[in-house]
């Protein structure tokens, strides 16, 4: 993922609310959400063979973001996309596992990783020290540490929080969240090592270019009786939408 809001026990039906979009070359190949046989559901990467997000029937989802640095990338470096199936794969606390993977995650490019079990969640880097396990409330994460206030990140929070709070259609409304293209202002630009116009392109929530852009969108919910929902849109280089995955179940 580029993109991730995750609103933690902030709604009275929803113990738990992410809307995230992945941003990928179009030219690398993926296969839409379903189930795997190791039980995840998630879409996956078919260079690097993981995902960037998923969950399991038991409640324990996942997701990874790329830590921007605008340096080369490392051939022997292992795909990211492992980070989470490693997570969903573990008995581990979310917490726990966090920690571990801060030690032991050097070996990978610069990422994020945010682990949960439904009720409770934690958020890893190779980019900062230590596991942190997250609060009651709305976080927001992208390219770089958890809850730095990019545009992007600061309005999608605000706009799932005005969601939560709304009585309309909640998938409706965290779907518009993840489809927003406006582009922020030249003030409010990071510096990420990227160009100053590569910098306006990534800006905005949802991205589009002819090679590089927002492949997907996923909305995932766990109501407080276990009923779980995860939805992936998908979109092509123009920002068409082509597909869609909706499933839902009841958490074992």
């Amino acid at each position: 993922m580029c993109l991730a809001v995750v609103a933690l026990n902030a709604h009275p039906r929803f113990r738990l609310v992410v809307a995230a979009n992945r941003d990928e070359f179009h030219g690398r190949s993926a296969d839409a959400a379903r189930w795997w046989p190791e039980g995840f559901l998630g879409g996956r990467d078919r260079v690097g063979g993981g995902t960037w997000f998923g969950i399991t029937r038991h409640g324990r989802w996942s997701l990874v973001t790329n830590f921007r640095e605008g340096i080369p990338r490392d051939p022997r470096a292992p795909s990211r996309g492992a980070l989470v199936t490693q997570a969903l794969g573990t008995v581990e606390s979310p917490l726990a596992h966090c920690a571990r993977v801060s030690v032991d995650g050097q070996r990978f490019h610069g990422f994020n990783l945010l682990v949960g079990d439904g009720a409770t969640a934690a958020y890893a880097s190779n980019r900062s020290s230590g596991g942190v396990a997250l609060d009651d409330g709305i976080v927001g994460l992208s390219n770089h540490l958890l809850d730095t206030p990019w545009p992007k990140v600061l309005r999608s929070k605000a706009r799932l929080r005005e969601a939560l709070d709304g009585d309309g259609d909640l998938f409706a409304a965290a779907f518009a969240v993840l489809a927003d293209r406006d582009r922020a202002p030249d003030s409010a630009l990071p510096s990420t090592g990227v160009s100053a116009q590569w910098e306006r392109v990534l800006s905005p929530p949802f991205i589009v270019t002819d090679e590089y852009g927002t492949r997907c969108s996923t909305v995932l919910t766990i109501d407080r009786d276990g009923g779980a929902r995860f939805v992936e849109r998908r979109f092509d280089s123009s920002g068409r939408l082509t597909g869609e995955s909706d499933e839902a179940f009841t958490l074992a």
